[in-house]
């Protein structure tokens, strides 16, 4: 999503492997409250000296930012033992749960942060509770273990507890090098992917935000087997740095901001050597989810090159599940691919329109004749003006962005009936019209899912018993 959320981990450099040609390791992305305007009277009159990967320091002010050390106690249980990230409106910290002896992710938001997010999950975790056909989906999303808020000078900030995770797909795909999944991995992931879906979408949720940013990788359990002291030899320790006032005065403790800085850890995993036992996914940021049945939702905020057409063509039509459908495509395509379906994250709406006529034929005609520029790449019969070499078709897409990479790689690569069972499933989950795409559930019952995705899944979870 841009807009409302900002990333929740950002970017992060680390020392470069050998094998590693340009990719940068980064810090895993997930997000969590929603963004209410702050006053533009409530700005911090001080500013700090920069440190690196850590948040807007000056965001420590009234409305924003709680100001979190390590070795704080949240909510008489929670033991701060590391930071995982922050975002525009939330910080996020590795805990010690003392009542349960496990590992726990918090979520802090800034004092103004939205909860939308946080009700949702509640509610979700509700819904799912109470479903006997749900157990095994469960787990795909991150269910609320508990909620509470923290009062301090800066305000009440809302608070989320949930099982920490180990990266974004996204991430483990930018620290490697072929930006590629194990052959299984990427079917498991897929296979969970659409059951995770289909679990929100029973619940009446539409998720809004599907991509790789937003796909997780849990950690596996044996992190709990991990003392504080263990947790720091395998991750490393925290490394705070002092906070600086660049007018040279102290900072004082009860101004609301920290002494300390902590640079975040880094607990992912290179994409290529995620291991099949270790394919466990985590579907986050429900910030922008909402009920179709009670709530209509006319913007899209998933990124362009997996945005829904009928945001574009029908801006006036509310959203629905069959938007998550197509988001849910271009995704899976990117699980096996070493590249986004679609290309160019910084193309323009047209140009991507254009990349998806020569993907899925020529749009529905009132779309058609909406489109202002089409006659840049298509004549008045909607054939391509492009040279052939220019037009990149579900074949040619297929062959040099999946099985190529992979090839070249020693990676198992798609057989020919695997390749036309998944062709198949996607070009229907991209129709153009949203009531022609399957839902959630039609998806599973596909031949690929059926003959491909869902076995490597349920090896997957033979690994885990």
């Amino acid at each position: 999503m841009i807009g409302w959320f900002s990333q929740i981990l950002p970017r992060r450099v680390f020392p470069r492997r050998p094998c590693l040609s340009s990719p940068q390791y980064s810090i895993p992305k997930s997000r969590i409250f929603s963004h209410v305007p702050r006053s533009t009277t409530s700005t911090s009159s001080f500013e700090y000296g920069y440190i690196e990967a850590v948040e807007t320091l000056e965001d420590y002010r009234p409305g924003g930012y709680h100001a979190i050390q390590i070795d704080d106690r949240l909510h008489m249980r929670y033991r701060i033992v590391h930071k995982l990230g922050h975002g525009t409106f939330s910080t996020a910290w590795l805990a010690l749960d003392e009542q349960t002896s496990k590992y726990a992710a918090i979520k802090v938001g800034t004092a103004d942060a939205d909860r939308r997010e946080v009700d949702i999950l509640s509610q979700l975790t509700t819904g799912v509770a109470a479903s006997s056909h749900a157990a095994d989906k469960a787990s795909m999303i991150p269910m609320a273990i508990d909620c509470f808020s923290l009062d301090g000078p800066n305000g009440t900030h809302p608070c989320f507890v949930t099982v920490p995770a180990r990266c974004s797909l996204m991430d483990a795909k930018e620290a490697s090098d072929p930006r590629l999944l194990q052959l299984d991995v990427a079917r498991s992931l897929a296979a969970q992917l659409v059951m995770a879906v289909a679990l929100v979408h029973s619940q009446g949720y539409a998720h809004g935000d599907l991509h790789l940013g937003n796909l997780l990788l849990q950690l596996p359990s044996s992190l709990n087997n991990l003392s504080v002291e263990q947790l720091y030899a395998r991750f490393g320790a925290p490394e705070p740095e002092p906070v600086i006032r660049l007018d040279g005065k102290p900072i004082s403790s009860a101004s609301g901001v920290p002494l300390q800085a902590i640079p975040p850890v880094w607990l992912g995993v290179a994409s290529d050597k995620i291991t099949l036992d270790e394919a466990k996914l985590l579907l986050s940021d429900f910030g922008v989810a909402f009920r179709p049945s009670n709530k209509s939702r006319f913007e899209s905020n998933t990124p362009l090159v997996i945005r829904p057409p009928e945001a574009l063509f029908e801006p006036t039509t509310p959203l629905s599940f069959a938007s998550d459908i197509w988001s849910l495509g271009c995704t899976i395509f990117e699980l096996l691919a070493h590249r986004s379906l679609i290309d160019g994250i910084l193309t323009p709406q047209d140009e991507i329109t254009a990349q998806q006529v020569h993907l899925q034929g020529s749009l529905p005609s009132e779309w058609w004749d909406k489109w202002e520029k089409r006659f840049k790449w298509f004549d008045e019969a909607g054939r391509s003006l492009s040279n052939e070499r220019d037009i990149w078709s579900w074949e040619r897409r297929f062959e040099q962005w999946i099985q190529e990479p992979r090839e070249s790689c020693g990676m198992d690569i798609v057989n020919e009936e695997e390749r036309v069972a998944l062709l198949e499933m996607l070009h229907w989950m991209l129709a153009w019209r949203p009531r022609e795409r399957p839902n959630a559930e039609d998806v599973l019952g596909t031949a690929w899912m059926k003959r491909w995705a869902l076995p490597a899944y349920h090896e997957s979870r033979r690994a885990w018993a």
